[in-house]
């Protein structure tokens, strides 16, 4: 092996290693301690907007986070129609700024324990300039956590956009009016 095969090898190695890394750090920003959000947003008149098939109890999910810790800070956007389904949508992580991350939970119309794949961005359809995330499905709640970064600077009319693959590989888009700072 020539010294020039070495260091591509080198090289690409060390990308990879950076992008594991970097994907365990931006995964890791979701981990909560506890409900205070929710209970600020409840006091103060503005409801958490969490979609929920069992709002009432605090069941353990596979990951060890309750409902309360999952729904703190999210705000209910509404719900869209995308394709010819009705998508009930909540952001979290506050409001949308250049640069931040954004966090939108998306409530199928049916339970299909994951087998939809949901992708959101923030920006324009055409995803210029945004970062595409892939959901999180969430069993213990019915729905789908998805986390991306909103472009720098925010495009004019800055939406949600939200693709679902269903099981049977057909693709429908929609958008959503976002929370922005």
């Amino acid at each position: 092996m020539s010294q020039q095969e070495e260091k591509e090898i080198a090289v690409n190695r060390m990308i990879a290693v950076t992008i594991v890394a970097a994907g365990m750090l931006f995964c890791s920003g979701c981990k909560r301690d506890s409900d205070e959000g929710a209970a600020d947003a409840t006091a103060s008149g503005e409801s958490p907007g969490r979609v929920s098939s069992d709002q009432g109890d605090a069941q353990e999910s596979a990951q060890g986070t309750t409902d309360a810790d999952h729904a703190h800070d999210e705000v209910d956007i509404g719900t869209v129609t995308i394709g010819d389904l009705k998508v009930s949508l909540a952001q979290g992580h506050g409001k949308i700024a250049a640069g931040k991350e954004g966090h939108l939970v998306v409530k199928l119309p049916y339970r299909d324990d994951g087998a939809t794949i949901v992708r959101a961005w923030i920006g324009t359809k055409d995803r210029t300039l945004s970062m595409v995330g892939k959901g999180t499905y969430a069993p213990s709640h019915d729905d789908y956590d998805v986390h991306t970064n909103a472009p720098d600077p925010l495009p004019e009319n800055t939406m949600w956009w939200i693709e679902l693959e269903k099981p049977d590989g057909t693709k429908v888009v929609g958008s959503a009016k976002p929370i922005l700072e």
